[in-house]
């Protein structure tokens, strides 16, 4: 277990005002009481639901060595440090990056952002980059990889805070990893939360921008702007850059953001340095020719993913790479060709069921306008859809969620995502609200369901699925949990499909065990 001088840290934190001084070994950073170790720096963090402020003497109590805190406290534990500081974030993100001995210096850091496509295109990156020999790191929404392979990221955070990020660089740092792809979501890029303070870029992707998580920023600038902080962070030396999609009307917005050189990709625009040309779609792969207009090459190239915005994802990455090896685009020919997708993405769940069922993420105004139409495209019969909305969260967007599902679907089962602190029922009713303006031929308790429970919702929807059918579960893909008011419960999507259908006699393959 590394340790530190609480002195060194001290050093290079903004403090106040320091009581019970004393120079102590630190073994470790901790923002939650209930985990604190001996030797641990405590951080004292404000947050939305509790203030850590109050945990002070139970972190104590655990043996604590020192505490950071922005407020004053009614009780200064004895003998204990107490470091006072005007923000507690940011001290904790400068103590995190001291006390793993600022494992950034020693990578190339990869920042993807937008709303849609980041947790694809940054693992398209990471596969590419080890396609390549390049050791790489990884930290997404689905997966880690910090020196040991893929694993699944169990935090329920795109980006965590800053102690387990620098922990994980330090890993990677440790394990001789080279570069470091990390989704940066908004959440992690504003200055509010601190959790990317310091870490300087190499390169940075932005996929696209659409309504997502106005109840954290307030408007759809402040998301915005907060996104452009990454490319704001690329570091200063001659071969930093960014990528953006041209196809974006947003795209200029982070193109202003540095002064670094950023190149373009885009399928509507030629006027780019990697456009797509003669893209074609099947259920299981997308094909085209990936254009570089400054070398003017074509490369035929098949991404093993459905969908236009997997050939986007895929531009986004392989224009990365290209850029930062200086690689040709043909020389990555054979590597694209390699990639897989990632899991709880337009994911089918294989079965003898005379319909189709898949299993997808979307769960934003934006990705909803992607996938959707692709969903009608491919069903002969009925689309049906399984989706609710995550409460404590953006609240907007719920009835745009329904206005966009009904525009294409025959039936709507609306259940639960993550009601968190919510009324369940209170969140599907607003996104009923803007299903049945939209299409007011829909009707409560045939058509349009209400289901909170959602293994209730999900075989519900399976058995109303006829042949030549489209069953969709869309909003939890990946993830391993729904989160209520009293707490989280696993959940596995796929399983609970699978289950629901053998319940009604279908044969099903084998569950997906990659983490990614």
């Amino acid at each position: 277990m590394p340790q530190i001088a609480l002195s060194r840290i001290i050093e290079g934190v903004e403090h106040q005002r320091i009581r019970n001084h004393r120079d102590t070994p630190v073994s470790g950073i901790c923002y939650d009481s209930r985990r604190v170790q001996p030797g641990d720096l405590f951080v004292a963090v404000p947050g939305d639901h509790t203030d850590g402020h109050r945990f002070v003497e139970q972190a104590a109590a655990h043996g604590a060595a020192a505490i950071i805190h922005s407020s004053p406290l009614t009780l200064y534990p004895k003998g204990v440090v107490c470091i006072q500081v005007s923000n507690s974030r940011v001290a904790m993100a400068q103590a995190a990056t001291l006390f793993y001995r600022t494992p950034a210096d020693s990578l190339s850091l990869i920042g993807v952002t937008g709303t849609d496509g980041k947790s694809t295109t940054a693992y398209f990156t990471y596969q590419l980059l080890n396609q390549l020999g390049r050791r790489c790191g990884f930290l997404s929404t689905v997966a880690i990889d910090s020196g040991a392979g893929l694993e699944k990221n169990r935090l329920r955070q795109s980006t965590p805070e800053s102690p387990e990020i620098q922990r994980n660089l330090a890993s990677m740092r440790d394990a001789g990893y080279r570069f470091a792809v990390i989704e940066a979501t908004s959440h992690g890029l504003s200055r509010r939360t601190a959790r990317l303070l310091g870490l300087r870029f190499e390169a940075a992707l932005f996929t696209n921008i659409s309504h997502e998580h106005l109840e954290f920023h307030g408007s759809f600038e402040r998301y915005r702007d907060d996104k452009t902080n990454l490319f704001a962070a690329l570091s200063d030396n001659r071969d930093s850059f960014g990528v953006v999609n041209a196809d974006d009307a947003n795209h200029h917005c982070f193109e202003r953001a540095t002064a670094r050189p950023v190149y373009r990709y885009a399928i509507d625009r030629s006027d780019v340095d990697l456009q797509a040309i003669a893209c074609r779609y099947s259920s299981e792969y997308s094909d085209c020719e990936f254009a570089d207009h400054a070398a003017g090459t074509k490369t035929a190239v098949r991404i093993a993913a459905p969908a236009r915005f997997n050939i986007e994802n895929a531009l986004a990455a392989v224009l990365c790479v290209s850029r930062l090896l200086q690689l040709p685009i043909a020389e990555l020919a054979s590597a694209i060709r390699t990639l897989q997708p990632v899991a709880g993405r337009m994911a089918p769940v294989a079965g003898t069921q005379p319909f189709s069922v898949i299993v997808d993420y979307a769960h934003s105004p934006g990705s909803f306008e992607k996938v959707f139409p692709i969903f009608r495209s491919h069903t002969r019969g009925r689309l049906i859809a399984v989706f609710g909305s995550a409460g404590e969260r953006d609240v907007q967007k719920r009835p745009l969620q329904g206005a966009i599902a009904a525009r294409y679907c025959d039936i709507m089962v609306l259940a639960d995502e993550d009601p968190r602190g919510e009324d369940p029922l209170t969140i599907l009713r607003q996104i009923a609200d803007g299903a049945l303006k939209q299409n007011p031929a829909l009707r409560e308790g045939q058509s349009l369901l209400l289901i909170p429970d959602r293994r209730e919702a999900i075989q519900n929807a399976l058995e109303l699925a006829g042949p030549e059918d489209t069953v969709v579960m869309l909003g939890k893909g990946h993830e391993g949990s729904i989160i209520y008011h009293d707490g989280a419960i696993d959940w596995d999507e796929r399983s609970v499909a699978e289950e629901a259908l053998r319940s009604l006699g279908y044969t099903v393959g084998a569950k997906e065990t990659s983490p990614c």
